[in-house]
């Protein structure tokens, strides 16, 4: 990292984009994963954060960066939070990415909300596979619709070619806010499935998906602008955290983690290991043995997509029983508390016996 300018005061300089779209399904983790891969691949650090609440992005944006990616969220994670991994990001990044939620003023607190309170120029995406000159329309009205939002420019994304990209730069009142076009490409298209992105496919193919988007960014104005010359940020020095009690110090959590078992985010686990905790990684789809624990931890997932291999876990079926009847305590939620049920019906109509510790299916 050679990039950040660090003032004596603390406060960090660097440059940073909230990617941000008008709607959810524009284009954005295609693009904040295409931005940062492209610079990391140069060589450069490249630190990623997600608004909101969610566990699917990150996995292309952490693929990408080659580093954890933690949630940014006023209301989720306080602006306290915020503030203070934003400074830590920028003290050792070339490139701070946040991408956004939804829509870019959507929610309470919104996207828009976190670019205006932190100084981030929002980098707009919109899917502009279906329109011409409303493209511009859409793009004056989401940058001067909050007076005073920090503003980089716009990328159109799944243009059907050349000459639709020119109708659709023509369309900008100002021409420099145009930052190029992502043409329509099924070999960078990010894989979905319900509730998202897939987090769990071939990593090769993820990565050769994420350069494959890279190397369509680097041919637009965006991706051709050196590091110096994207936009900046200017982080103030957060207070000093409050000291955290090792309430947990001598105790062990045994957490499921597995493609069945994978909506965890880093930052539960670092305040796990802040509170003294000894964390115990177990996969019940690899048929492993439930740790000696004093907790249990069963984060959500898809084990509706697993239901065999997980009906099959008759030893961690039997540990789990014992732990419960031993009056220690399991924290499950979401996807982790179905596989609690006696049954789990899937979409198709499959009825796999579970872990019988909640009655019902």
């Amino acid at each position: 990292m050679d990039t950040a300018l660090i003032e004596a005061s603390g406060a960090v300089t660097t440059a940073a984009l909230l990617v941000a779209a008008p709607a959810s399904g524009q284009g954005k983790t295609t693009v904040a994963a295409a931005l940062a891969r492209l610079h990391a691949r140069q060589g450069r650090t490249v630190r990623a954060f997600k608004c909101g609440p969610d566990f699917l992005d990150p996995h292309w944006l952490a693929l990408a960066t080659g580093a954890p990616v933690h949630s940014l969220d006023l209301w989720m994670t306080g602006e306290a939070d915020c503030r203070q991994r934003l400074h830590a990001a920028a003290a050792e990044a070339d490139l701070v990415i946040v991408e956004g939620v939804m829509g870019l003023f959507d929610g309470e607190p919104s996207a828009a909300d976190l670019a205006v309170r932190f100084g981030l120029p929002v980098l707009a995406v919109i899917d502009a596979q279906a329109m011409a000159g409303t493209f511009g329309a859409l793009a004056f009205g989401l940058q001067n619709f909050r007076p005073g939002l920090p503003w980089a420019g716009v990328l159109a994304n799944r243009v059907a070619g050349e000459r639709h990209a020119d109708m659709l730069q023509a369309a900008l009142r100002e021409p420099a806010q145009w930052l190029g076009a992502l043409h329509r490409g099924a070999d960078f298209a990010l894989p979905e499935r319900h509730l998202g992105l897939v987090a769990d496919g071939d990593p090769v193919d993820a990565m050769a998906r994420l350069d494959a988007a890279a190397d369509a960014l680097e041919a637009t104005p965006l991706g051709q602008r050196s590091i110096d010359a994207l936009p900046k940020a200017r982080f103030e020095a957060p207070r000093s955290p409050a000291r955290i009690e090792r309430l947990l110090a001598g105790r062990t959590i045994a957490i499921a983690r597995d493609a069945a078992f994978s909506f965890i985010y880093p930052a539960n686990i670092d305040t796990l290991r802040a509170l003294g905790a000894e964390l115990a990684f177990f996969s019940p789809l690899a048929q492993e043995a439930l740790p000696r624990c004093d907790a249990v931890w069963l984060p959500g997932g898809y084990p509706e997509l697993h239901g065999p291999a997980l009906a099959a876990c008759n030893g961690l079926r039997t540990a789990l029983g014992a732990h419960v009847a031993a009056g220690k305590p399991v924290w499950a939620e979401c996807g982790g508390m179905m596989a609690l049920f006696d049954e789990l019906a899937t979409a198709s109509g499959e009825v796999h016996p579970m872990w019988n510790l909640l009655p019902g299916r």
